[in-house]
């Protein structure tokens, strides 16, 4: 027998490693299944399962456990990402923590065996995490960035790349992390809005004394490291000047002035200092004019040699404040204004201020790799759901940059390459390799350094969607599952790995990695705020488990995926889907009670009674509905049909309706329950890959009686009740029984009509058909409507008309309410409706208002005024009832 009430807590620890236990996470080894293929986003080793690993897990596992039923061979790959710069941060930090010790006190190699141990401490606590929103993984082939197959296949992509010449070494600007001294991705950079200061200063003009261009800056440290000021070639105030020089303050170097679109009439004074090695936009410019870069930063952004002597060492912010002085001595400092102005942070700490910095890296020709990516969308081998986010792909893609792909850490992949006492550059798979080839350009035997740098994380992450499937060796589950079928991600990162993903398997796989991309959205809080531990309105995914139980959770992701950009989250919803729990637990509660047990050899398409065959018709709708929008990984529309189903068609009226058949004909009540039951297994059937742990739980409870099951819920079949369960007439019946009693429920709500009034229910006109229906129905009408009885032609005075299907019905209630009062509290109700319309509209036609409010206040405003106008047309028709009453 069923408990009163679902306890997630102690059911879900023991179905899920029943499920483990018995290898259900695992692909069927059947070669006739056809493969259904996920490998999960590789969260970071060092991460713990914040809300938005809740949504992106569960829409992975609903898609899985979906195929896995279908009979597909599903396989969900897990595993996890090394995560370079935020392991090595922590492990320093700890370092620190433990005894002031740094990386390099330690060295690298008692570094990298320092981080191996933490790993296998404090890591993958994530993975267990993932355990317990339910993810059916199949973790025996769990994998990590840094196994040695993974690097095996890192270092074979790296060297035929270079050997292709699509890796090339370069000095270039990137961003630059002066703390940990290592470049880093765009992804591992905030740009933070902060309020700053823009300073103007005079640069003198060669030859003409007393002459002077004014340029502005936000940086005044770089300014060491000019090699040109640029102006517009329309700008009529330095026409005359294009083409002269003037002489860098402090540093007394000539540079010229030269003409250049970058440079904005309108911004500042219009002429822009150009220092090619300490800005994104100036390199580029210093490279459409040829001019010099000149680093004027040491690693730790502190000056260097290239600097005046008196500023050498000082650290960048300090050496700032004394050339702004300096220059302010000279007579060159012509002001400083407030600036509102965004500032690159390190993502991790959001404290260190990244640096444009050039420095030798390795770099991967990232326009060549991606032409076939390009195509490949184009031509529909991958497609993006929803497809609108193919435009954000093409525009990263056509307007591609190189790739940086080196980065001074001591964790992570390091690159195999090797140097000679020359600097000749030997990049082989390994070190004895690198010998052989140096052995044989030299001419003899000589020592080689390896290059000290790692590669990015994105580099081996790139190649997850092969490498984890046994890459470069040709294994059986590379033949087998590759191309995987969907990836499931958001949107942020369709640039930093969807892209090179897409680059990298088309390139050494020669298809592509995956046939469907299916973009989630990004979870705010329910005022639409960004998630933030500032801001206190960050979601523990693990305290909602605790709380609401996993099956809540993942039916609120599942539910509201569908959300283009944003889902609001809150615990009002999330609330409110364990209801839903709650509400098909009672409904399976109440089978047991009433015997509505599973009958062996039981077949649908033989019930004669109307509500069985309307229950078995609505049965199939459903699992149609459910089908297609799994199979269109539309787990929203998937939630809301079996919500629409559970609750409103199967809990709220076949139940109900049930009641008087389970007491009447015998025969009658044993093909009730017995459909009954069968419809109640097609729910948990297909309810299972979005709330897991209650349906297989009522799975093996409702085994207690009937014929044994044969296997699991986890591995049963999915649903597929053929067209032949339709029924027009039984639909057509029910849905008048329905309507009668829905729209006579709400005439008693509209006008407030007390709970133990009991009038008679009036047909004022119905067809034959339509008589016969209600009369064979005059039961289940007259307990869900709480009415005395039906009549029909009868007395209608004092009874409110309404419409249900065609047939006009009449309820009595002058007798239990007084008609007076309710038209007045109806007329108030509706001109204060009213009234709040005309306020809201008002403020939505203002784009003012539009414009400049928050978007999350426009959203509410909307919703209000919908909401307002709904109940006004709900209370227009109230009262144009009660004018009706005779």
């Amino acid at each position: 027998m069923l408990e009163k009430t679902f306890n997630p807590k102690s059911v879900e620890p023991r179905l899920y490693a029943k499920w483990e236990a018995s290898g259900a996470f695992a692909p069927k080894d059947d070669p006739g299944a056809q493969p259904y293929s996920i490998v999960i986003p590789p969260p970071n080793v060092t991460g713990s399962l914040h809300i938005g690993h809740a949504l992106n897990n569960t829409l992975q596992d609903v898609l899985v456990r979906f195929q896995r039923m279908r009979g597909r061979a599903a396989l969900w790959l897990p595993g996890t990402d090394h995560a370079g710069i935020a392991t090595q941060m922590m492990v320093e930090r700890q370092l620190a923590e433990s005894g002031n010790m740094g990386r390099r006190d330690l060295g690298r190699e008692a570094f990298v065996e320092r981080v191996w141990e933490w790993k296998a401490k404090s890591g993958g606590t994530i993975v267990r995490q993932l355990r317990r929103l339910g993810a059916s993984c199949d973790w025996s082939r769990e994998r990590f960035t840094l196994d040695e197959g993974l690097s095996a296949a890192v270092r074979k992509v790296f060297v035929t790349l270079y050997k292709q010449g699509l890796i090339y070494r370069d000095k270039r600007l990137v961003n630059w992390q002066p703390e940990l001294q290592t470049a880093v991705s765009d992804l591992e950079v905030v740009n933070l809005e902060v309020t700053g200061q823009m300073w103007r200063f005079r640069y003198p003009i060669d030859g003409e004394p007393d002459r002077f261009i004014v340029v502005a800056t936000t940086r005044p440290e770089t300014m060491l490291g000019d090699t040109a000021v640029a102006v517009h070639p329309a700008d009529e105030r330095y026409k005359d000047l294009v083409g002269k020089q003037v002489r860098l303050p402090l540093v007394g170097r000539l540079i010229p002035i030269i003409a250049d679109d970058y440079a904005d009439p309108e911004k500042g004074t219009g002429a822009v200092k150009i220092t090619p090695a300490h800005d994104f936009n100036d390199f580029r410019v210093g490279q459409r004019h040829g001019l010099e870069a000149i680093n004027v930063f040491t690693p730790d952004a502190r000056l260097n040699e290239n600097a005046p002597e008196k500023y050498r060492g000082l650290d960048r912010f300090v050496a700032r404040k004394k050339i702004v002085e300096d220059l302010e001595a000279l007579g060159l400092f012509e002001g400083v204004d407030a600036n509102r102005m965004t500032v690159p942070y390190d993502e991790k700490s959001k404290l260190v201020v990244i640096e444009p910095y050039l420095t030798d890296q390795w770099w991967v020709d990232a326009k060549t790799l991606a032409q076939p990516a390009i195509r490949a969308v184009e031509e529909g081998k991958t497609v993006f759901e929803p497809k609108s986010w193919e435009r954000t792909y093409f525009d990263w893609m056509r307007n591609i940059e190189p790739w940086c792909v080196s980065r001074q850490l001591w964790w992570g992949h390091r690159i195999p390459a090797w140097y000679g006492p020359d600097g000749a550059i030997f990049v082989e798979e390994t070190e004895a390799a690198a010998l052989a080839a140096a052995r044989a350009h030299y001419g003899r035997s000589e020592t080689l350094t390896q290059d000290e740098d790692v590669l990015d994380t994105w580099f081996s992450s790139g190649l997850w969607p092969f490498s984890t499937l046994g890459w470069p060796e040709q294994t059986r589950d590379l033949e087998r599952f590759y191309p995987t079928w969907d990836l499931v991600t958001s949107f942020d990162i369709i640039f930093f790995w969807v892209a090179r993903m897409m680059m990298l398997g088309i390139h050494f796989m020669g298809e592509v990695p995956f046939r469907r991309v299916v973009i989630n959205a990004l979870i705010r809080d329910e005022q639409g705020q960004k998630m933030s531990k500032t801001k206190g309105n960050v979601v523990d995914p693990l305290d909602l488990i605790d709380e609401y139980g996993a099956d809540a959770l993942r039916f609120t992701m599942a539910a509201m995926s569908g959300q283009a950009r944003d889902i609001r989250l809150s615990r009002e919803r999330i609330e409110g889907y364990r209801n839903f729990g709650t509400k098909l637990w009672n409904a399976a509660r109440f089978c047991q009670m009433n015997s509505c047990e599973r009958v062996e050899g039981f077949d649908p398409a033989t019930v004669r009674h109307v509500q069985n065959r309307w229950i078995r018709g609505e049965l199939l709708k459903t699992s149609r509905a459910v089908t297609a929008a799994l199979e269109a990984a539309a787990c929203d529309e998937a939630a809301g049909a079996l919500f629409r189903f559970v609750w409103n068609v199967f809990c709220d009226w076949h139940l109900e309706l049930a009641k008087p058949l389970l007491v009447g004909d015998p025969a009658v009540a044993a093909e009730t329950r017995a459909t009954t039951a069968w419809v109640l297994d097609q729910i948990l059937r297909l309810l299972h890959p979005i709330m897991p742990f209650m349906t297989e739980e009522l799975w093996e409870k409702t085994a207690e009686a009937g014929p044994p099951r044969d296997s699991m819920l986890i591995t049963a079949p999915w649903p597929d009740p053929p067209d032949s369960y339709a029924d027009a007439a039984a639909e057509a019946e029910m849905t008048l029984v329905i309507a009668a009693i829905r729209e006579g429920r709400s005439v008693r709500a509209e006008l407030n009509v007390p709970p133990s009034a009991r009038p008679p229910l009036i047909v004022t006109e119905a067809g034959e058909r339509q008589r016969r229906i209600l009369t064979q129905n005059a039961e289940a009408i007259r307990q869900m409507l709480r009415v005395e009885g039906l009549r029909f032609d009868g007395e209608a005075s004092g009874a409110v008309p309404y419409v249900a299907e065609g047939a006009s019905f009449a309820l009595p209630v002058a007798d239990f309410i007084d008609l007076a009062a309710e038209r007045a509290r109806l007329t108030k109700e509706v001109a204060a409706l009213a009234s709040d319309i005309d306020r809201t509209a008002k403020k939505l036609a203002n784009p003012d208002f539009v414009a400049r409010a928050p978007e999350e206040v426009v959203e509410e405003n909307r919703e209000r005024l919908s909401g307002a106008q709904e109940a006004k047309a709900r209370l227009d028709a109230a009262l144009e009832r009660l004018g009706a009453v005779s």
